[in-house]
């Protein structure tokens, strides 16, 4: 038996990294996914994101762990995109319980020849992304009158450590602090119907958005970057399956009294 038994989550972000392992750690549980990816790059960010053959992937893991998954291809950015993913997986798996708004990009460096751009598609992505992922699957928890919404912020969510001016730098650090204000007003809103809303906020976690080779040149070119995100805990990074146990809990009748809660998972990077 697992604590998530006859559950249905739904999780953006789900090709790889976190979003994979969340799907792997609710499933271990005993629920049921829904998974979405963009599964396409995006042109202002410096590494590759998800493909369609990682989001295979991870359909056929979580299979692995005879637990049902329905995989798209579609963009958080799109309301109307989302609210079908959300309609096609109710159809074959039945009401959404848990939301696990993780969809996510960094765009760091600096361009000074265009500062728009950069600023709005980490914007649309990790904010308004959120909100189209909450927007589209709420109306189910509510009707059932019950569930569990997490929204993966970061560490920068809670500090902006690091600051350059970069826009895409200051797009992330202003969205994820942004889903604290969400969290919070959601929480407020959506507690009369036995529905919890927390954020999550990682230190910086093992998975391509900061192991790549932009990343790496940018340690070595800066080495001040290194100590403005040395964590408490003598660790570099944190593993995809540390945010995920958490989630897990969060979302399990264990946390049923937890909401309104940014849960920092960060090796004490907060504390600093």
């Amino acid at each position: 038996m697992g604590k998530l038994d006859g559950k249905v989550a739904f999780i953006t972000g789900a090709a790889r990294g976190q979003g994979r392992s969340h799907a792997i750690r609710l499933a271990q549980e005993g629920a049921d996914i829904i998974a979405v990816d963009l599964c396409a790059d995006i042109a202002t960010v410096p590494y590759p994101l998800g493909t369609a053959e990682e989001l295979a992937e991870t359909v056929k893991q979580v299979e692995a762990l005879d637990r049902r998954i329905i995989a798209t291809k579609a963009d958080v950015r799109d309301l109307a995109a989302m609210r079908r993913a959300v309609k096609e997986g109710e159809a074959q798996l039945g009401k959404i319980d848990i939301v696990l708004a993780n969809a996510g990009i960094s765009v760091f460096g600096e361009d000074g020849s265009d500062i728009e751009t950069p600023w709005n598609d980490v914007i649309g992505v990790n904010l308004t992304g959120v909100y189209n992922t909450v927007m589209a699957a709420v109306p189910s928890l509510i009707k059932a009158g019950a569930g569990s919404i997490v929204l993966t912020s970061s560490s920068q969510g809670l500090k902006g450590t690091g600051g350059v001016g970069a826009p895409g730098n200051t797009g992330y650090v202003a969205a994820k602090h942004a889903l604290v204000g969400l969290m919070r007003t959601w929480a407020n809103w959506l507690g009369p119907h036995n529905i919890r809303v927390n954020t999550i906020h990682p230190t910086g976690v093992n998975t391509p958005m900061i192991r790549n080779k932009l990343m790496e040149e940018i340690f070595e070119a800066f080495p001040e970057a290194i100590e403005a995100t040395r964590n408490l805990i003598p660790v570099p990074w944190v593993e995809p399956e540390d945010i995920s146990n958490a989630i897990a809990f969060l979302v399990s009748d264990e946390g049923r009294y937890i909401t309104g809660v940014a849960l920092p998972v960060d090796a004490g990077f907060a504390a600093r």
